[in-house]
């Protein structure tokens, strides 16, 4: 599946949520990541972030989609890291 996983999470666990994102998916903007990735790695990625979040204060949405081409894109400005780069 394809999915857009956005956070707004406290300061302090900032840092500890993009290097765990980074693992699963492409960082595309601050707070935001897209791409392929299994129904099973994608649980694995929230029970990770949900070990050291404050589900009083955090939030992680999870945009999903059966493929890319489902979703259209649309970019103001510069896109911090285009999908496409690496082929």
């Amino acid at each position: 599946m394809y999915v857009l996983l956005v956070y707004d999470i406290k300061e302090r666990r900032v840092g500890k949520m993009l290097k765990l994102c980074r693992q699963y998916l492409h960082w595309i903007q601050n707070s935001v990541f897209e791409g392929e990735i299994s129904e099973v790695k994608l649980k694995e990625l929230l029970l990770k972030a949900e070990a050291f979040l404050d589900l009083d204060e955090d939030s992680v949405l999870v945009f999903k989609s059966c493929t890319q081409q489902w979703l259209q894109k649309e970019v103001l400005g510069q896109e911090r890291k285009r999908l496409d780069a690496f082929l």
